[in-house]
């Protein structure tokens, strides 16, 4: 077992270290100088197009409102990972791992504004005229690349499984400690209503995390950022380890077993992508469900979803454990508890404890909710929609499984697989990012200048079920 285990995870590091590490940030700044740096250049307008629209309604076609669509792509990204695996990235790659974060966020704005483009334009209705969309739709549809477009849907469906259990555990065990409650029960409760939300599909989905994500997100800035203002004196020491232990090793100290180059490129880059997801491609699984009338109106959600992802939170959780110090008290074993260590140092430990797996609870209960969507949305495009709705048991089991710390061996499998999904979705996004960059310049010349007419390139490619 301990062999397996030790192959698997040298196997994950080297993938992630040497391959997916390159692979992405080629792609991320292929895509940024193809669109000429829109996500700098633009970015206030798609402030003012996305977060400055939340209230507007609109008739186009679509399942979901434009900002369902971004909170439940976001519910995906926003939890777990943002708050736990933060402080995980930093123990093992140290406050270096942050900087490769930024790094990767800043690039993946780009690859993830072409992936819901991609998403958008290669959409189609299913059988009950629901709108359904994913890399497995543009990587067949657009190079008729069947083979890579199947072997995606297959791992990033396996790979939903130990993700399941992964953030079923992490929540099930923050509540245990915060409030002694047996995990057993909280596995079987989290799991009823997870399959309440699943079962009333993307609409229900989309109506609880409209409301709950946006929420928590704010509640959980807000109490952290009066943390880090509490600790404000230790910010520019703060800063200064973050760039400088990006390109230079850092020593142990007190918890701390000391990181080098190559670890906090590592979790800077895995982490970083935990967060937002570019390059990933799921996001485009929810956002091809929204309303619009131009694929580039969409993907600007995308392009928000990592600001807030990677730049807001992730960077505020790890600014909350490097000014309090909490990077230091605790082994890497214990990461996960520097973000209760950390509220502990002002609200107390009870109060730390308790906030921090509350949120977990409502941010996971969303996740898990996305998850399954999106392994589901992957089992229907492999087998059809009918047959496509038993992976749900699959997933409702797993969280269970994962709450009461079962087939631990199965986790050791996420960042391989997720690896895999990367793998199928990134290379195809190279050789699409022409598609990308027109129906981009499109935007540009008629919306965003307001030239107006017609557009000279096809926005939307009209699926074999839409014409039937």
């Amino acid at each position: 077992m301990a062999l397996v285990e030790s192959v698997i995870a040298h196997a994950s590091d080297f993938l992630w270290t040497y391959i997916l590490s390159v692979m992405l940030i080629t792609t991320g700044v292929l895509y940024t100088v193809r669109l000429k740096f829109f996500q700098f250049t633009l970015f206030g307008h798609i402030l003012k197009n996305t977060i400055g629209q939340v209230f507007k309604r609109n008739n186009e076609k679509g399942t979901i409102t434009p900002f369902q669509a971004f909170t439940s792509a976001l519910a995906s990204t926003a939890g777990a990972t943002n708050i736990v695996g933060v402080p995980v990235a930093i123990a093992l790659g140290g406050p270096g791992a942050l900087f490769w974060m930024w790094a990767v966020a800043l690039i993946g704005m780009a690859t993830k504004y072409g992936e819901i483009v991609l998403g958008m334009k290669y959409r189609e209705k299913n059988e009950n005229g629901v709108w359904v969309g994913g890399p497995q739709y543009y990587i067949k549809k657009a190079l008729g690349w069947n083979v890579v477009a199947t072997l995606f849907a297959v791992f990033l469906m396996v790979e939903i499984i130990p993700s399941v259990m992964v953030q079923s555990n992490s929540i099930t065990t923050q509540l245990q400690g915060a409030f002694n409650w047996p995990v057993e029960l909280t596995g079987l409760l989290i799991a009823v209503a997870i399959g309440i939300i699943v079962f009333g599909g993307i609409q229900r989905i989309a109506k609880v995390t409209d409301k709950l994500v946006p929420f928590m997100v704010i509640s959980y800035l807000l109490l952290a950022l009066i943390v880090i203002a509490v600790n404000i004196d230790q910010v520019p020491h703060v800063f200064k380890l973050i760039f400088t232990h990006a390109f230079a090793p850092i020593s142990a100290a007190g918890g701390f077993a000391g990181a080098g180059i190559a670890q906090a490129i590592r979790w800077g880059v895995a982490r970083g992508l935990y967060s937002n997801e570019a390059g990933m491609g799921t996001g485009t699984i929810a956002h091809a469900a929204a309303q619009t009338d131009h694929p580039s109106k969409q993907a600007f959600w995308g392009v928000f979803s990592v600001f807030v992802d990677t730049i807001l939170i992730c960077t505020v959780s790890g600014l909350l454990v490097l000014v309090t110090g909490a990077w230091q008290d605790v082994e890497a074993a214990q990461a996960s508890s520097m973000i209760n260590i950390a509220f502990a140092n002002l609200y107390g430990e009870t109060f730390g404890g308790a906030f921090v797996a509350v949120f977990l609870l409502f941010f996971v209960v969303t996740t898990i909710g996305i998850l399954i969507f999106f392994g589901e949305k992957q089992a229907e495009y492999l087998v059809g929609l009918k047959t496509a709705k038993g992976m749900r048991f699959v997933y409702l089991a797993a969280i269970y499984i994962g709450a009461i710390g079962g087939l631990q061996l199965v986790w050791q499998f996420l960042d391989l697989i997720l690896a895999f999904v990367v793998i199928c979705n990134v290379i195809p996004l190279m050789f699409l990012n022409r598609e990308v960059k027109e129906i981009t310049e499109d935007y540009k010349y008629r919306i965003y200048k307001g030239n107006g007419g017609e557009p000279t390139i096809e926005l939307f490619a009209e699926s074999e079920t839409t014409k039937k």
